[in-house]
C-alpha cells in the first residue's frame, strides 16, 4: 500500500491511470479550435466535471482537455435527485470558481432546466450570464432539432455551445428514467447531430447511446464528439469525477468504471499526515531495502497505530518493552530480538532516540 498526500494521490489517478486523460497539454491553452484539431489529428479529447477551484487547479495541472461544470452538481455537491432543481445561480456560482483555477482547460459550463427552452432570448441572456459572470469558455445545452434556433442565435452572440445528445437528463421524466437512447431512433440522434452541426455548435456530448451508432455519428459530423456511455469511438470522453473515483454512492451508471476506489470505511483508515506519513513511507522503504530483511523491532513503548501501519503494508514487525527495561544493558536482555536475521530497522520513539536502520 502506497500512502501519499490525498492532493498527490488523486493527481497521479488523474493524470497517469486514466485512460481518456491525455498527457502534455499543460501550459497549452484549449480552446474550441484545439478541439477541432485534436479530432482532424485523430487524438482524443479529455473532459471531466468540475465544481470548485481547488479541484479545478488540480484538473488543470493533470493536462484534462476541459472541465464541464455539468448541472449534475445538483446530484454530487447538492444532494438533489436529479438535475432539474439546479438554478442560473448555481451554475454560475460554482463556475466562478473553476474558471480562476483554470488556467490551459477549457471551461464549459451546462445551462440549466429552464434557462433556455422557453425563447431564444432566454437562451441568448443566460448563456451571457455564465459567459460573463461566470467566466466561462461556451456553454453546453441538452437536445438536437428542438433547440437548433438557440444553438444559433447563441453562436451567432460570440458564444461557443456544446450541444448534448442521446441521454439528455433534463428530460428524464419524458424518458421514464436513466436509460440508453437510440435503440430504435438511431436514425433520428443522427440527424439531430447533423442539424446542430450545421447550427453553429462546435462539439456534442453522446450520452448512453449505442456504440456503433456513436461511432458513426463520429465519423459522419466533422465536429467533435465527446462520449459518456457510448463507447471508444467518440472523439474524446467524459466523466463526473465523482464517479471516476468512486465519491458519490447513491447512484452509479452501468458504464462507469472506478479508476481509484477512495470510498474507504472509516475503520480502515489511518492517518497519514505529518510524522504518521513519514513513517509510512519509511517503514516501506526499510523492509524493501534489502532481501530477507524484512522486519522492524519497535522499542516500546510507542504509538499503537505504528503496528498497525506494518499490518496494513503486510510487513512482520517485533516488539521490545523498553521502558520495563530502562537504563540496563538492554544486549543482555534481548539478545534474539537485537540479532534478529531479518530485522532491518529498529523504532523507538519515547526514549530520547529516534529510528535507525541497520545493514
Amino acid at each position: 500500500m502506497h500512502v501519499v498526500s490525498t492532493r498527490t494521490y488523486v493527481h497521479f489517478f488523474i493524470a497517469g491511470r486514466s485512460r481518456f486523460v491525455r498527457r502534455g497539454t499543460v501550459g497549452m491553452k484549449n480552446t474550441v479550435a484545439t478541439f477541432q484539431e485534436m479530432k482532424q489529428k485523430g487524438k482524443k479529447i479529455s473532459m471531466l466535471t468540475c465544481y470548485d477551484y481547488s479541484t479545478a487547479k488540480l484538473m488543470d495541472e493533470a493536462g484534462v482537455n476541459s472541465l464541464l461544470i455539468g448541472d449534475s452538481l445538483g446530484n454530487v455537491i447538492l444532494g438533489y435527485e436529479d438535475t432539474l432543481s439546479v438554478t442560473m445561480e448555481d451554475m454560475i456560482h460554482h463556475t466562478a470558481p473553476v474558471a480562476r483555477g483554470a488556467k490551459n482547460a477549457l471551461v464549459i459550463a451546462d445551462m440549466p432546466f429552464m434557462s433556455y427552452q422557453a425563447s431564444v432570448y432566454d437562451a441568448v441572456t443566460n448563456a451571457g450570464r455564465l459567459m460573463k459572470e461566470g467566466r466561462a469558455n461556451a456553454v453546453k445545452l441538452e437536445g438536437g432539432a428542438a433547440v437548433c434556433e438557440q444553438i444559433r442565435a447563441i453562436v451567432d452572440a460570440g458564444i461557443p455551445v456544446c450541444a448534448h445528445l442521446g441521454l439528455t437528463p433534463q428530460s428524464i421524466n419524458a424518458f421514464g428514467g436513466h436509460k440508453v437512447q437510440g435503440k430504435s431512433a438511431a436514425r433520428e440522434i443522427l440527424e439531430d447531430a447533423k442539424r446542430i452541426e450545421e447550427a453553429g455548435a462546435f462539439a456534442v456530448v453522446l450520452e448512453c447511446i449505442p456504440a456503433d451508432l456513436a461511432r458513426k455519428i463520429s465519423e459522419t459530423i466533422s465536429i467533435p464528439t465527446i462520449g459518456i456511455g457510448a463507447g471508444p469511438g467518440c472523439d474524446g470522453q467524459v466523466l463526473v469525477y465523482q464517479d471516476m473515483l468512486a465519491l458519490f454512492s447513491d447512484f452509479k451508471p452501468k458504464f462507469v468504471k472506478n479508476f481509484v476506489d477512495i470510498d474507504i470505511k472509516p475503520e480502515g483508515i489511518i492517518p497519514t499526515v505529518g510524522s504518521m506519513q513519514a513513517c509510512f513511507a519509511a517503514f516501506m522503504a526499510v523492509t524493501e531495502c534489502k532481501k530477507g530483511k524484512d522486519t522492524v523491532l519497535f522499542i516500546d513503548p510507542g504509538f499503537p497505530v505504528q503496528k498497525t501501519q506494518m499490518q496494513v503494508i503486510g510487513k512482520p514487525f517485533e516488539s521490545f518493552d523498553g521502558a520495563k527495561n530502562y537504563g540496563r544493558n538492554w544486549k543482555n536482555i534481548f539478545p534474539r530480538e537485537i540479532s534478529l536475521p531479518s530485522c532491518t530497522a529498529t523504532r523507538i520513539t519515547r526514549l530520547g532516540y529516534v529510528s535507525r536502520t541497520r545493514n
